[in-house]
């Protein structure tokens, strides 16, 4: 399928912007790096606001950091404290790529885009990251290696979709979202059920006799 061909009409530009939003939730860097060189390349045509990811300035950046995150990932409590941090820039990232998917619509476009982009942002990172807070409760890396893994793929898949299938890409971040509203509580709840097992504190079992 020829991507660069396909127009982005308004089902598309919606895909793209909440597509990019929920990307960025899970991997902010390759979603920035992968867009760019699709951009850059010609395999895609980005709308106007988003041709500043094709800069090789920001192509450069955005390389270097999806190194560092794509290591950082895959180690053991490095992923927590990767998550926290940007718990501050992965959202506002979100919110700002799905505004700029909408550049030139009118700012009532952006606006609405920029909530859509950042709420899937902020539940998907924070998913991610009670997941990964779970995951790492667990002393083997093993599966914190194949959820890191797992992430990789999801991502460059839901890139894939976002322009050539718009319409089951927005089915699946319909259902996702639903899934997200489920779980994040459950998640949440897990997470301060180990936090309350740790800090209990610990007395020495009484000798009998």
């Amino acid at each position: 399928m020829d991507l660069a061909n396909l127009p982005l009409d308004l089902a598309g530009l919606l895909a793209l912007a909440a597509g990019l939003g929920w990307a960025s939730g899970l991997r902010l860097y390759t979603t920035l790096f992968v867009i760019g060189i699709a951009g850059k390349l010609g395999w895609v045509v980005l709308p106007d606001g988003l041709r500043l990811l094709e800069h090789p300035w920001v192509l450069g950046a955005a390389g270097l950091m999806l190194l560092l995150e794509f290591f950082a990932d895959k180690i053991p409590l490095l992923d927590s404290l990767w998550d926290t941090v940007h718990t501050f820039i992965r959202i506002p990232a979100g919110a700002a790529l799905a505004a700029l998917v909408f550049g030139g619509q009118g700012i009532e476009w952006q606006a609405a885009m920029a909530i859509l982009g950042g709420t899937l942002a902020a539940g998907t990172h924070f998913t991610k990251a009670g997941a990964r807070a779970m995951i790492n409760a667990s002393p083997e890396p093993f599966t914190n290696l194949a959820a890191s893994f797992g992430e990789d793929v999801v991502v460059l898949t839901g890139l894939w979709l976002m322009f050539a299938h718009p319409w089951l890409m927005l089915a699946l971040l319909l259902l996702l979202a639903a899934l997200i509203v489920w779980l994040l509580p459950k998640l949440w709840r897990g997470i301060a059920g180990v936090v309350r097992g740790l800090s209990l504190p610990r007395f020495p079992a009484r000798l009998s006799g």
